[in-house]
């Protein structure tokens, strides 16, 4: 049997509005897809109950946080409600030196930066399937009032505006169709010859020999 060298992993961008099921599309992706796995940003946000320092976000002072501004340690930034996001450059591609296809969920203007700095990174909009099924969902999460949710569907109308700057739009819908669609764009981009090539070098050289 002969064990091939995996090559540079694949940086996926992938956004979505507030209700339409990425968190819950990405988390089964990487349970069924091998050599996958996602970023985990800076934030100088309060960390939550039950979240954890270094597998939901690294958490860090503002202060540390403007540090790394300074030192360009991040891909991307932006300060969101007044605390600071970041995707570290260095932890992405520790990632991708292993072999591994690495999913940032990021909003369109974090998204518009990574393909200006990553061209080669692979982009994916996630949309549910009407807007009234947007609010139902964001309604049957029981978590907001009616004027939150409201604001949540101006912001949701905001960011699927920018849907046509990314390659793939993927309609949760039917969530087992959604999942599927995704796996499928992450298999197809593994088997386009040029990855192939480098990724089967020593086979392809045996059956040509």
């Amino acid at each position: 049997m002969i064990v091939e060298k995996f090559v540079k992993g694949t940086l996926y961008v992938v956004s979505a509005p507030s209700g339409a099921g990425k968190t819950s599309l990405l988390k089964q992706l990487i349970l069924q897809i091998d050599r996958v796995e996602t970023s985990i940003s800076h934030t100088t946000r309060a960390m939550r109950e039950g979240e954890v320092d270094g597998v939901d976000y690294h958490f860090v002072s503002v202060d540390d946080f403007k540090q790394l501004i300074q030192e360009e340690a991040f891909f991307e930034y932006a300060e969101v409600f007044g605390n600071f996001y970041g995707t570290s450059k260095s932890s992405i591609e520790h990632q991708l030196n292993r072999g591994i296809d690495v999913i940032l969920e990021i909003d369109w203007q974090g998204a518009r930066q990574i393909r200006q700095r990553l061209p080669e990174s692979r982009s994916i909009f996630i949309l549910p399937p009407s807007q009234e099924a947007l609010r139902e969902r964001l309604d049957g999460r029981g978590q907001d009032k009616a004027e939150v949710i409201e604001l949540r569907m101006q912001e949701a109308r905001s960011e699927m505006s920018h849907f046509n700057e990314y390659q793939y739009l993927v309609i949760n819908d039917d969530f087992s169709i959604a999942l599927s669609e995704l796996k499928a764009i992450l298999v197809a981009e593994r088997q386009k010859s040029a990855f192939q090539q480098q990724n089967h070098a020593r086979l392809l050289s045996n059956l040509l020999d």
